[in-house]
């Protein structure tokens, strides 16, 4: 349907949307061009520690020499802690390599947004988003598709939400209903694809209330391409996320990495329900294709998820096989290298899923030699191994940003979501009481993120996530995030339990991409506050018992 991506070794599978996943051949090598030796920095920073040296003294010798690179960078030069993480990742997970202006980070849901409509307008091929879900009075974003569509005779729509998420309106106004309109007006231009989770089936299905049935996993991947183009993110599409909830939003200008995602959305799709138009008073109906390779999760699950690991391993694995001997010269102009990673644990036996050891390989760069470290995300229920390497570390400066209650989605909510933000103010507390314990409040410092109050005139929300690391530098006022990671994961037990996430590693010595990742962090902390523990005493923030019971049970649906 679209031309074949060249970066991976994959061939084609048979038929419906499987036949456009592509599948791991064994006996095919990555592409020469992959492979790179790295003509060495002549020039380190004097000022000391940095990306590019382990100290000072590196600047001699081998700063003159050609140095071998396992991922299209210096590795010689490499700061040790980041040579061993590029080594880890080079093992674990696929990797791309861009050059400068490849990558715009947006600040804002307007931007967001506004890109986001450019992009769709502009298409010539292929739309795929891929989503928790869509707003239900989206109608300005599906009249944005149709146009396209009218306009671009060629044009091809590909969506793909959660089956849960999409439909918990239903039989009333739903993400199925207001994307079935156009499937049933574009016909075969436009699919829709609507992924169930296989740990929700049978008497349990149907005995948990539609309102909770999200707590046993959910499609939660940010996915958002355009032809050769693609935003990775943590924003859903509906109005909070294009007007007053704070997200994060990268945007890649590469064929390599848009075809990537591509293949990891058409084999998430092939393992989802189709989406059609009906008469019926919900407006649309879920079948499962003949064509999907594998039964239907809610009926043999054992298969679905045998089917589904034999599709996805290959493609979010490392297939490398190249060493230092078969490097090819580098492109000086390649500055970042990118690395996919994946948290798909409902899909998989055996498990694996990238995101987790990634994520541990990465937080051990910060354990020594006074890495700083940047650590977002919206809802704080850290993943105890992540909890423990933060407070592990040794960094000159550590900080994490979280939303405030008033700040938080289920703010004053109705039913058991209205004890979430109390439950989320139960950990943060006891991890300020952690980092006091260890004698570390001068370092590492926990900020909330508040502007204004939800459901209050000019009241925002707060879901970004992400991590970024910078080197140690002889000048603290220079340092800049040389590593970043974006994507869709909240870096929680559900998040590598329960739900599908995607997200990619940035390792860059690109200094203007370093400058906007630092100018992104700035940006999230101008609306923030120090938290301390005589914060946490005040009346406003006192938990009942009640919530700390809750947390007990359910912390890892959190």
């Amino acid at each position: 349907m679209f031309a074949r991506p060249a970066p991976l070794p994959f061939t084609r599978s048979t038929s419906g949307l499987a036949s456009r996943i592509y599948r791991y051949h064994p006996s095919s090598a990555i592409p020469r061009s992959s492979r790179f030796v790295t003509p060495a920095l002549t020039a380190v920073r004097a000022r000391g520690m940095s990306l590019f040296s382990s100290s000072a003294s590196a600047t001699s010798g081998a700063a003159a020499s050609l140095a071998l690179s396992t991922a299209g960078m210096a590795v010689a030069t490499l700061h040790p802690g980041i040579r061993k993480l590029m080594k880890n990742l080079d093992d674990l997970a696929p990797r791309f390599f861009l050059k400068r202006g490849q990558i715009d980070i947006l600040k804002t849901p307007d931007e967001f947004y506004t890109v986001l409509k450019q992009k769709i307008a502009s298409a010539k091929k292929r739309v795929f988003l891929a989503t928790l879900y869509i707003g239900t009075t989206e109608h300005e974003l599906i009249d944005v598709l149709r146009t396209a569509l009218l306009n671009n005779p060629d044009l091809q729509v590909f969506l793909l939400m959660d089956a849960l998420r999409g439909t918990r309106e239903a039989p009333n106004a739903s993400s199925a209903s207001l994307m079935a309109n156009l499937v049933a007006e574009f016909g075969d231009r436009v699919e829709v694809r609507l992924f169930h989770t296989p740990n929700l089936r049978g008497m349990k299905k149907a005995m948990i209330p539609q309102r909770i049935n999200e707590g046993w996993g959910l499609q939660h991947m940010k996915l958002y391409g355009f032809d050769d183009e693609i935003i990775l993110s943590g924003a859903n599409l509906s109005h909070d996320y294009f007007t007053n909830r704070q997200d994060r939003y990268f945007l890649f200008r590469s064929a390599d990495i848009t075809n990537y995602y591509k293949r990891i959305y058409d084999a998430v799709g092939s393992l989802s329900y189709a989406l059609s138009a009906d008469d019926s008073q919900s407006g649309f109906r879920l079948s499962w294709p003949s064509t999907n390779p594998a039964p239907e999760p809610t009926k043999r699950a054992l298969k679905f998820v045998k089917v589904a690991t034999r599709i996805l391993t290959p493609l979010i694995r490392s297939s490398r096989t190249d060493t230092s001997g078969e490097l090819g010269l580098e492109d000086a102009s390649t500055v970042t290298v990118l690395y996919p990673v994946s948290q798909f644990t409902p899909l998989l036996s055996p498990n694996t899923s990238t995101e987790s050891p990634a994520i541990q390989h990465l937080l051990d760069v910060v354990k020594t030699d006074h890495f700083s470290w940047t650590f977002t995300a919206g809802y704080f229920n850290i993943h105890p191994d992540y909890r423990d390497k933060l407070l592990s570390s040794m960094p000159r400066e550590g900080t994490i940003i979280t939303a405030a209650p008033e700040a938080n989605g289920f703010y004053k909510s109705a039913g058991i979501s209205g004890y979430l933000p109390p439950a989320y103010t139960v950990l943060a507390k006891d991890f300020v009481k952690e980092v006091a314990r260890r004698h570390k409040s001068d370092k590492i410092h926990l900020l909330e993120w508040q502007n204004g109050v939800l459901n209050q005139p000019g009241g925002w929300t707060y879901h970004a996530k992400g991590i970024w690391i910078s080197p140690p530098e002889a000048d603290p006022s220079q340092e800049r995030p040389c590593i970043t990671v974006i994507g869709s994961s909240n870096f929680t037990r559900r998040s590598h339990a329960l739900d599908l996430e995607s997200n990619v590693i940035i390792i860059t010595r690109d200094e203007e991409l370093r400058s906007k990742m630092y100018n992104e962090i700035q940006h999230l902390k101008q609306f923030t506050r120090e938290m301390n523990e005589e914060n946490f005493k005040s009346n406003d923030r006192r938990v009942g018992w009640g919530v700390k019971a809750a947390l007990a049970v359910l912390g890892g649906m959190l």
